[in-house]
């Protein structure tokens, strides 16, 4: 019943009712109950945000007195004009309507009462042609004033639920616009952090095993080197997810040969072949790629048979780019359906336009995507 306001407001709202009964009472008074009805015309203004519905409640009672005791209308009548803008910009649904219904019925009324008061418009009482067309013309300026006043506080509310409707528009999508980007943050420090991994464990197992020095002093600095790539690759990630550092340069094609040299650094034998002509590509477009191949490189080395050669082929077509990965002899672990691997390989896919496949062919696991230029 009561709508929750800042003291501002209530200071704002009774400062006008206690000022418009001061300019009242700098005016005659016809009667003692004129003060009644002043009062509770000024009470209706002041309550009219906080409680529409007690407010419109209030002025009926101020205008029935007021007939009650054969009062001409008075300036302080003027009250209630607000109250019908109130019970239509921040009434409920039903003080909403009722707001409607007393500006129709109050117009009705007070046309009525006016037409018939002694020395308005009416001679004698029994001059029902003079009161029909005094009731008409009064009838039309009561709706007129009456109703606009209701109309132009329901096109305010009107005005103000499309705003905030189209805040929360803009607040749904800037919300989804963060989510996005924190789950290509995820999937790139999966990425790298996968990828890392499975280098170094690969490295230090070939160390472990090589024994002579040479080898294990080339194992030590690929780890060395990984290790060094992912912190800074974590970092740069860490940095967007607080917001306060620049993003950094991205992996693009180009950087196809230094990852195969990692992976074959790491004891996987890769075989990268391009066809085609290289035609341009978004960075959007290009990281997908890279990070696809990445991916599907770690598998093959966490999963496949390092013995067994896993064949990269970068194909370019007219107006997009296919990437394939095939490792030879790889085991049923990179199938598993609910991995990280997979699902953030398609996801890369879909969201740059493109299409993506991986499974079982023979006896190769083959990994496959068309990303459009």
């Amino acid at each position: 019943m009561f709508r929750r306001l800042t003291a501002t407001q209530l200071g704002v709202d009774l400062g006008i009712a206690v000022l418009a009964v001061g300019l009242r009472s700098t005016m005659l008074f016809e009667s003692p109950v004129l003060w009644i009805v002043v009062l509770f015309m000024a009470s209706a203004l002041a309550i009219r945000r906080l409680s529409p519905g007690l407010a419109l409640v209030v002025a009926w009672a101020g205008a029935l007195l007021q007939i009650a005791a054969t009062l001409p209308p008075d300036v302080s009548n003027i009250a209630i004009l607000p109250v019908l803008f109130a019970t239509a910009r921040y009434g409920s649904r039903l003080v909403r309507w009722v707001g409607l219904a007393s500006a129709i019925v109050g117009a009705v009324i007070s046309s009525t009462y006016i037409a018939l008061l002694p020395g308005f418009f009416m001679t004698t009482p029994t001059d029902l042609e003079l009161f029909m067309r005094a009731f008409g013309v009064l009838f039309v300026g009561g709706i007129a004033t009456l109703g606009l006043s209701w109309t132009v506080g329901l096109l305010v509310r009107t005005w103000d639920n499309a705003r905030q409707s189209k805040r929360d528009q803009l607040a749904a999508e800037q919300s989804m616009i963060v989510e996005q980007e924190r789950n290509r943050i995820a999937r790139d420090m999966h990425d790298v952090v996968a990828h890392s991994l499975a280098v170094v464990i690969a490295q230090a197992d070939g160390a472990r095993y090589a024994g002579g020095k040479e080898a294990t002093d080339a194992a030590l600095s690929t780890i060395s080197s990984t290790a060094r790539e992912a912190l800074s690759d974590v970092r740069l990630l860490l940095g967007q997810l607080r917001h306060n550092q620049e993003e950094g340069p991205q992996p693009v094609l180009a950087d196809l040969d230094r990852l195969v040299e990692q992976m074959r650094s790491s004891g996987l034998v890769v075989v990268l072949e391009r066809r085609g002509t290289p035609a341009p590509l978004p960075a959007t477009r290009e990281l997908a790629l890279y990070r696809i191949a990445q991916e599907a490189l770690t598998n093959a080395l966490r999963h496949g048979d390092a013995a067994q050669p896993v064949e990269v082929v970068l194909a370019w077509e007219p107006g997009a780019a296919t990437l394939t990965v095939t490792n030879e002899g790889g085991s049923s672990a990179a199938e598993a359906p609910l991995g990280h691997g997979l699902a953030g390989m398609r996801e890369r896919a879909l969201l740059v336009g493109g299409t993506f496949e991986a499974g079982r062919h023979g006896t190769s696991w083959v990994v496959s995507t068309r990303i459009p230029a």
